[in-house]
């Protein structure tokens, strides 16, 4: 189901609005495409990385002798081998490259390796003697905020607290006749992607150095690598190479300062790829959270207040729990007009492993609070919770608790009215396989009890409080064999999101001509910025177009200047149309042996930081809206739930490519899924007790439900297309529905995520205590 409140623009073949097959397609389902872990070259050595068994240690003495004495082994390097800055980081630069005095988790990298085949490489890590003196780890992420709490990161103002933001709106001191309290923990989230990190590094003969990997930004990379081997930026030349998903994880650094250090240190390629257990340690994962709410209402269901305080544990390092902790405070009441609003958010350093970007960002924890919340608050009312969310939703024209004015679509009541009102799915069969634990054989329908939940979230799309967030495109018309063809160069990283197809569909349009070349992303052009925060539609697509344009605007000057005729003329077919529908000239014709290019930067309109004693401030250049309803089926005696249905209903603004859009709808509600009831790293004592994909459980074709979806297209009228990033609302709001799901099956309070058997076998409901 579509609705769209603006007139649609023609949709040519392959262009906007289509859904063309994607270029990787095929390859990647026949198992063709090339990924980071299928990178090679000629002499290549391989890397490995010795990693630190303790979540907090001084290191005494590292001994690299016993490495290097084994056969095949070319370098064994620490951190005395760095060439130029031991540190690096996205928001702060807190992490070595390789540690030096001390460890603060289990697997940070200490020394690295290069030999002529993986196993060596790893049997020489293996040989690195290192000499720890093991301190007491802090890990808990209360104590961390304590003053007694040992300080991790000694150069850091402001003891363990990465960032602390406020939200004051209203009234300081409010009161209302209904108050509902609670307290939520959302446990440690992996992004589980299927390709590992990998990359191959190559020593250039100006002394610099040529870097293929996956990533996710490759001019952040390339700064920060830069930084460490003491180079200038314009000799660490990094291409993309084939990502195997992301979801925030790639956005740090891995392997590629030390694929960069081994390779100039041996003057041979070099080549990483971490296995699975490696990869759990390789990379940052989603903030675990602890967060209180008490929310006041009136006896009709008005909200009145809210009170919060958020506890995100950033791990040992920074990454970007400076922006998490301002998602989940900015986005901490949800999609609701609240006028009294007191938030304290709160990013910690621990001794856990570090965490970071993973899709939804913050909002995904403070949704499953506030939405637990509403349906507590439902509850005490003898209210329905669908209702309550209705009466409260924001509208265009609301002002959120930062002050911020919505100043686009916001149809969180529609969407909440389009997923209450489908058809409910039918009853379990006698089939083994609609039964929760499936083929197990565990149930026959005995114990086994359904129920209906929902939920909503909001969430920013592209960067925030200021960052100076643009796109760079470069945009070239030419004749190839008398056939007018054009090529788009951005540094924009393809994850599988679809980037690649929807800057062809793009250049369809606006150029009307049908053979259109993505070229491979690197940094030979201006930064696209990360692909996350949903922004890459939005900011590359909108450099794109503006390239687009300006090469089109040349090219109708030419036609102008050969052909008399009134009227604009538009581009179409490879013709240039006049208005009354005439061709009146042929691309080919007009470029000739010549070539048109253009290279545009992009900028969405400027946010500003919040104030930070209150908040106030237009931190978001846009919302984005999505809303679930979760039917269950519980095994109430053994605790097992087969989610039975999952509907969404999403604002996309302008569904650029709708297949795509499907597919995003689709992959973000199986992770919210995930987080809900499997997906969890278990972390004890600052130690990983489950890396690996056999112990970490991720969502499965036989987990995922049916998912009836509804698409409005409700053009915000400040992007380019009038689109409304996707990915990442779906994963929001899936996660509070199924446990509110559970919930009414229940009746337990199933105050934490992922919700486990003995969560529901016990009677309390939390923790199995």
């Amino acid at each position: 189901m579509t609705r769209s409140s603006t007139e649609r623009i023609d949709t040519a073949i392959g262009g906007v609005g289509d859904s063309p097959i994607r270029p990787d397609a095929a390859l990647k389902v026949k198992g063709e495409f090339a990924y980071s872990s299928d990178l090679w070259a000629d002499e290549m050595l391989w890397g490995a990385t010795l990693r630190s068994p303790h979540p907090y240690a001084r290191i005494r003495a590292i001994r690299i002798g016993p490495a290097l004495t084994l056969p095949g082994v070319y370098a064994v390097l620490t951190h005395t081998d760095v060439p130029g800055r031991n540190r690096f980081g996205l928001e702060h630069a807190d992490q070595p490259v390789l540690a030096e005095d001390v460890v603060r988790y289990e697997g940070e990298p200490v020394a690295i390796v290069a030999a002529d085949h993986p196993e060596t490489a790893r049997r020489a890590a293996a040989r690195i003697e290192v000499d720890y003196e093991v301190l007491d780890p802090v890990t808990d992420p209360e104590a961390a905020l304590g003053t007694e709490s040992p300080v991790l990161h000694p150069d850091h103002q402001g003891g363990n607290v990465v960032r602390h933001v406020r939200i004051r709106h209203g009234a300081p001191e409010p009161t209302a006749p209904v108050v509902v309290t609670g307290e939520y923990t959302v446990g440690m989230q992996d992004q589980a992607f299927l390709g590992p990190e990998s990359g191959l590094a190559v020593p250039a003969e100006d002394g610099g150095i040529d870097l293929f990997v996956a990533t996710q930004w490759l001019h952040v990379d390339q700064q920060q690598v830069a930084a460490a081997l003491g180079l200038p930026t314009d000799q660490v030349r990094i291409t993309l190479a084939g990502v195997g998903g992301a979801f925030g994880a790639r956005e740090d650094l891995s392997m590629q300062v030390h694929a960069c250090m081994l390779a100039r240190h041996t003057g041979k390629p070099v080549k990483f790829v971490y296995g699975r257990e490696e990869s759990f340690f390789g990379h940052v994962h989603r903030h675990p959270a602890v967060i209180r709410y008490e929310h006041g209402a009136t006896e009709d269901g008005d909200l009145v207040y809210v009170r919060a305080r958020i506890l995100l544990d950033g791990g040992a390092y920074a990454s970007s729990t400076t922006a998490v902790v301002a998602n989940a405070a900015t986005l901490g009441v949800g999609p609701y007009v609240v006028p009294n609003v007191h938030i304290d958010a709160y990013g910690l350093y621990t001794n856990n492993p570090p965490c970071g970007a993973m899709r939804g960002f913050g909002a995904v924890q403070a949704c499953f609070g506030y939405e637990s919340q509403m349906d507590r608050l439902a509850e005490r009312l003898g209210m329905d919770p669908v209702e309550l969310r209705i009466r409260n939703a924001v509208s265009e024209g609301a002002s959120l608790p930062t002050g911020q004015v919505i100043d686009s679509a916001a149809p969180v009541a529609e969407l909440l009215r389009l997923v209450r009102d489908k058809p409910m799915p039918a009853a379990a069969a006698d089939d083994l396989r609609e039964m929760p634990g499936g083929v197990s054989n565990t149930t026959h329908g005995e114990g086994v009890v359904r129920g209906v939940g929902y939920g909503v979230g909001i969430k920013n799309v592209g960067f925030s409080e200021g960052f100076d967030d643009y796109s760079t495109a470069r945009v070239r018309l030419e004749v190839i064999s008398g056939e007018p063809v054009v090529s788009v160069h951005t540094a924009a990283a393809e994850v599988g999101q679809g980037l690649v197809t929807l800057q062809a569909q793009i250049a369809r349009t606006e150029l009307g001509v049908h053979q259109v070349t993505v070229l491979p992303a690197d940094t030979a052009v201006g930064s696209a910025g990360s692909s996350s925060a949903s922004r890459q539609s939005y900011v590359t697509g909108g450099a794109v177009r503006a390239a687009c344009e300006a090469v089109r605007a040349d090219l109708l000057a030419l036609a102008a200047a050969k052909v008399a005729v009134d009227g604009a003329l538009h581009l179409d077919g490879g013709k240039v149309i006049s208005a009354t529908g005439e061709a009146v000239a042929d691309v080919a014709d007009l470029v000739g042996g010549k070539a048109i290019e253009h290279t545009v930067e992009w900028r969405h309109r400027p946010t500003e930081p919040i104030d930070p004693e209150t908040g106030q401030g237009t931190a978001h250049v846009q919302y984005a809206f999505a809303a679930h309803r979760a039917v269950v089926d519980v095994d109430t005696e053994l605790g097992l739930v087969r989610v039975v249905e999952l509907a969404c209903a999403q604002d996309v603004g302008r569904a650029m490519n709708p297949q795509a859009v499907v597919g995003q709808i689709q992959g973000g509600s199986a992770q919210g899924l995930g987080l809900a009831v499997m997906e969890e790293i278990q972390v004890v004592d600052g130690k990983v007790r489950n890396p690996s994909f056999t112990d970490y459980l991720i969502p499965t074709i036989l987990d995922m439900p049916p998912m009836p979806i509804d698409v409005l297209e409700l053009a915000d009228p400040h992007a380019p297309y009038g689109l409304r990033g996707v990915g990442e609302p779906p994963t929001i709001s899936a996660t509070p529905a199924i446990v509110a799901a559970i919930r009414a099956a229940t009746g337990k309070a199933l105050d934490r995520v992922p919700v486990r058997p003995e969560h529901v076998v016990f009677d309390n409901g939390r923790d199995g205590r």
